[in-house]
């Protein structure tokens, strides 16, 4: 997910911005195909952020 957002970065948007268009279309993606939510959270979850990463509990 960091070359999508990074890509959106490039394009103009600030890094809250494609953060928030991600966002989007992984609800976007949900929705139309709710079947595949739980399969949509994991492939978002497994390239986004990760609260592991930060090392003060």
């Amino acid at each position: 997910m960091e070359e999508l957002i990074k890509k959106l970065m490039a394009e103009g948007l600030t890094e809250q911005q494609a953060y928030k268009a991600v966002e989007i279309v992984k609800n976007f993606a949900k929705d139309k195909f709710p079947i595949f939510g739980g399969a949509i959270d994991k492939l978002f979850d497994k390239y986004g952020p990760k609260d592991a990463d930060d090392f003060m509990p």
